[in-house]
């Protein structure tokens, strides 16, 4: 059973910054790609950023790019997402996905390239 355990969300005032994590519970070396989505209130979730792990490729969302940075742990399975300069359109409910079939493309920014998810965690940014 795959898991996904994300943190780092909460309250922050607009330009302020968060750090976004999530371990996967996966063996090893079955990771393809781990991405990040949003949902924010009354809307459809949306794609965010997301990490290529066999070329690192990344890719971002256009109300991201810039701010925000996608990284990675090999070592732990896990994914960070830095954002910086956060705005209260930015207040939604993050969450993160796993990829675990084969790699076809460079990056993956539908959720239905995504195989496993996380709860979600909340983040807040008030003006």
């Amino acid at each position: 059973q795959v898991q996904l355990v994300e943190s780092g969300g909460g309250l922050v005032q607009a330009g302020g910054s968060l750090r976004l994590s999530c371990a996967a519970s996966v063996r090893a070396f079955s990771i393809n790609a781990m991405g990040w989505f949003r949902q924010a209130p009354g809307k459809e979730r949306e794609f965010v950023a997301t990490f290529n792990w066999r070329n690192t490729v990344t890719y971002y969302s256009d109300s991201v790019k810039g701010r925000f940075t996608i990284s990675r742990d090999i070592a732990k399975n896990t994914v960070y997402l830095q954002m910086n300069n956060l705005s209260p359109e930015d207040t939604a409910i993050y969450y993160c996905a796993v990829r675990v079939r084969s790699i076809i493309r460079a990056y993956y920014m539908f959720e239905t390239d995504y195989d496993y998810w996380g709860q979600g965690t909340q983040v807040t940014v008030s003006s």
